[in-house]
């Protein structure tokens, strides 16, 4: 299995003055990124969820859970993270891999750009607009609030 790292900016998706460049270690076995606390804190992430996750040691753990703008190879787009232990290492992570519609090459050690994909192999045909009779004039027939009994 071949293992590399790719440098990637992060920054606050409301504030892109609070960024920093860091080394992620690209983990397609992970399905989100995940981020060390300080890096959060430095950044002033808000993590308003949480997610479970399974370690390869079979523990589960929860996480805090945000969201991050996440810049690689020129690209910027807003992915979720998760708020790791303080000194983690940081990882890029299948979802994010998917967002940036990049793949791993093992061999050489880098992300290349892969098509998406979709459901159909072709545009969906366009349905014929039905017109709708014109809306019926509403009477509740509701008496008087003096009539009405209390």
């Amino acid at each position: 299995m071949s293992t590399f790292t790719v440098a990637a900016t992060v920054a606050h998706p409301a504030r892109p003055d609070r960024r920093l460049t860091l080394d992620l270690f690209v983990d397609t076995g992970s399905t989100w990124t995940l981020l060390p606390t300080e890096v959060v804190t430095r950044l002033g992430l808000e993590t308003p969820g949480q997610r479970t996750v399974e370690l390869a040691s079979g523990e589960r753990v929860t996480y805090p859970m945000g969201q991050v703008a996440m810049q690689v190879d020129g690209e910027q787009i807003v992915t979720i993270f998760l708020a790791g232990p303080p000194g983690c290492q940081p990882l890029l992570g299948a979802v994010t891999l998917e967002e940036f519609s990049l793949s791993v090459d093992p061999v050489r050690k880098r992300l290349v750009s892969v098509p998406g994909f979709l459901l159909w192999s072709q545009p969906p045909k366009r349905r014929e607009k039905i017109s709708s009779p014109p809306p019926m004039p509403m009477s509740l027939n509701v008496p008087p609030k003096s009539k009405l009994r209390k």
